[in-house]
């Protein structure tokens, strides 16, 4: 069934009133009528049976018919990421979705080949794929900021799981054993200056941790760690 994240409060009966985009996508695309169901979720209410009740090429309203799952909170982990090149940051941000992060953070490290990129496009890459992977919220997408501005703003409950490609460092299922909230932290193409992993080694909430043999591209480092995390810490476990 079609999901739709919507910002709306959602209760029995309320209306719905769709952006342009949702509904040409539910008119155009998936040509729904009117009575049509789908579900609907906003991060705050749980998830929510719906039915269209007004129909036009670019104004879609439905109406909330009642409750079919109930908010549940996902992992405690953040995805804090150098940024790359767009096709690459845009497959991270998906992945992360999918993954069950709570929050993705771009950041510029001295060796980061990219200072910019278009949030908003990162924000609708991860609604879509929350949408399409059942989860019932949809990961926050902060704008980048420099990694040693994060770091000087750092909550100190929070543990760092810092992805060193030195090879000096434990793997990840033996570093991330501490149960409570997580960040992971995944560098630029170019790896980590050393400054800046003299910099991380010394925090006293940041654990190393190494991904392999193996030297691996950004994006498939970011998916290889919180996967590995979510096995070790996360909702993966029974």
């Amino acid at each position: 069934m079609i999901r739709l994240f919507v910002p709306h409060d959602l209760a029995a009966d309320a209306v719905l009133a769709l952006d342009e985009g949702q509904s040409r996508y539910l008119a155009a695309v998936m040509r729904l009528a009117v009575g049509d169901g789908l579900l609907v979720f906003n991060g705050r209410d749980g998830e929510w049976t719906a039915e269209v009740a007004s129909l036009g090429k670019k104004a879609v309203s439905l109406t909330a018919v009642a409750q079919a799952r109930p908010q549940s909170k996902g992992p405690d982990v953040e995805l804090i990421i150098a940024l790359v090149k767009r096709a690459r940051l845009e497959t991270i941000v998906e992945k992360a979705a999918e993954l069950g992060a709570g929050r993705v953070r771009p950041v510029i490290t001295e060796r980061t080949n990219a200072d910019h990129t278009r949030v908003e496009r990162l924000r609708a890459i991860a609604m879509e794929a929350s949408e399409q992977t059942g989860r019932l919220d949809v990961p926050q997408v902060e704008e980048p900021v420099k990694l040693e501005k994060l770091l000087a703003g750092w909550p100190g409950n929070r543990r760092l799981l810092f992805c060193d490609e030195a090879g000096d460092a434990p793997p990840v299922l033996e570093a991330a054993r501490e149960a409570g909230p997580w960040a992971i932290l995944i560098g630029p193409e170019g790896g980590f200056s050393p400054r800046e992993r003299d910099l991380l080694r010394a925090l006293p909430y940041a654990a190393p941790a190494s991904l392999g043999p193996r030297i691996l591209r950004a994006d498939t480092a970011a998916i290889s760690a919180l996967t590995l995390w979510q096995a070790a810490l996360g909702d993966w476990r029974p």
